[in-house]
């Protein structure tokens, strides 16, 4: 780029900030909400909750299958980003 056409966008530079800064801002809040660690967390203190009684089968497989559908959710987006 050269020296004048630095000079012209010169003003556009906060605005250029600001969008990449939004930009790392949303990668890491992707990056944190399709982390299969804390689902895999949730299902293995579900399996606890139900082996030491403190929920029924029907809960257990309820809040299973909701477990189950958001590692899907998980799956799906980091296939569509490779």
């Amino acid at each position: 780029m050269g020296m004048l056409a630095k000079l012209l966008t010169a003003p556009l530079l906060p605005v250029r900030l600001v969008t990449w800064a939004a930009e790392r801002v949303l990668d890491q809040a992707n990056e944190e909400y399709y982390d299969p660690g804390p689902v895999y967390a949730a299902l293995a203190e579900l399996e606890r909750s139900l082996l030491d009684g403190e929920i029924d089968q029907a809960t257990f497989d309820s809040q299973e299958d909701e477990l189950l559908d958001r590692l899907d959710e998980i799956a799906r987006f980091r296939q569509s980003r490779q």
